[in-house]
């Protein structure tokens, strides 16, 4: 199959996605750490859907959390989106393909604020055709509308495109929804062996 379009997640994918690594940005203490880390991402697919405001997830977590790590809070929330590691060799592939006439669109979970600032850090925005963040549309995968509204929005055909995605259940609800794919895994020889066999 000679697929046209490359969709991509993010998390993983373009670049990584570590609770633990994160906050290493953010507080120096690994006792203080891990209880950050349990009170930050507590309920964060709550975010990735869109279905709790950003300010209001920040002030549940401050309540959560001893005071003397308030500012710490703050400031993750502030900056945790500078923070994720490029996976260069998927940045490499993706101007690759466009090169060679592919269209690259984006599906990936994340909450609004990342939406809003995330082709401010991360350059390799600029290469997609099309970008769908779950939060901004108050879906998330492995929903099946969300893959629905990707194909409808760009008018895509499901048989047309490939979906990379480090996450089984995702890769499985775009089988689902028509599209092919592969278990993102950092290997971009198993992707191209996968997408141009």
């Amino acid at each position: 199959m000679n697929y046209k379009n490359f969709v991509f997640d993010f998390g993983n994918v373009l670049a990584s996605f570590d609770g633990e690594e994160l906050l290493t940005h953010f507080c120096e203490d690994k006792k203080d750490r891990a209880l950050l880390k349990k009170i930050i991402f507590e309920n964060w697919q709550a975010l990735d859907e869109g279905t709790i405001r950003y300010q209001d997830y920040i002030n549940q977590a401050l309540l959560q959390t001893p005071e003397h790590l308030h500012e710490n809070v703050r400031a993750f929330f502030k900056d945790w989106h500078r923070y994720l590691t490029p996976l260069t060799q998927t940045w490499d592939f993706i101007r690759e393909l466009k090169a060679f006439g592919h269209s690259i669109y984006l599906l990936s979970n994340a909450p609004v604020y990342f939406a809003d600032h995330a082709s401010e850090v991360y350059e390799i925005l600029n290469e997609f055709d099309g970008i769908l963040f779950s939060a901004p549309v108050l879906l998330a995968k492995p929903q099946p509308e969300i893959y629905r509204l990707l194909f409808d929005k760009w008018d895509l055909d499901p048989q047309e495109c490939f979906f990379l995605d480090d996450k089984p259940e995702n890769i499985e609800a775009a089988k689902k929804a028509g599209m092919n794919g592969i278990i993102f895994t950092g290997d971009i020889e198993a992707v191209k062996a996968a997408a141009f066999s």
